[in-house]
Formats: C-alpha cells, sequence, structure tokens
C-alpha cells in the first residue's frame, strides 16, 4: 500500500501528516507513509487544496485534515 500525504507546513498539513502516520503505525503500515511537500508533485497529482491524502495514487481527501479514526477507517477500506 502507498499513502501519500500531501501539504505545506501550514497546521492543517501538520494534523494530517501526524495523524496519518500514526494511523499507519496501528495498521502496521508506517513503512508506507510519504509526505510530499513539493509543489510539483501536488500539481502533478492533481492537489488543489492542502492537506490532502492519496491511498494507491487515489486521492481519498484534499482540503481538510482527518483525525486517526477516519484515517484508519481509509486504510481499511477495500
Amino acid at each position: 500500500m502507498k499513502i501519500q500525504v500531501y501539504g505545506t507546513n501550514c497546521a492543517p498539513c501538520k494534523v494530517m501528516l501526524a495523524n496519518t502516520l500514526e494511523a499507519a503505525r496501528q495498521l502496521g503500515l508506517q513503512d508506507s507513509v510519504q509526505h510530499m511537500s513539493r509543489i510539483q508533485d501536488m500539481l502533478a497529482a492533481g492537489i488543489s487544496g492542502t492537506p490532502a491524502l492519496a491511498i494507491d495514487g487515489e486521492i481519498k481527501v484534499m482540503g481538510k485534515a482527518l483525525d486517526v479514526p477516519a484515517i484508519v477507517a481509509l486504510l481499511r477500506a477495500p
């Protein structure tokens, strides 16, 4: 599984990254998380608002930070 958190150093982006890392840790997927902070990477992925979360290349959320249980649910979804 490939988990990408898109965001800069804004407060919501930091929250999203921390929550994603915690959710991934709970599921044993912490090595799958990548922090994507380059604007070029965001544009290439079609990200128009941060923070954003992509799982296996599919954007799951954009423009808001999720809490840990919501991220766990996304990671468990088929």
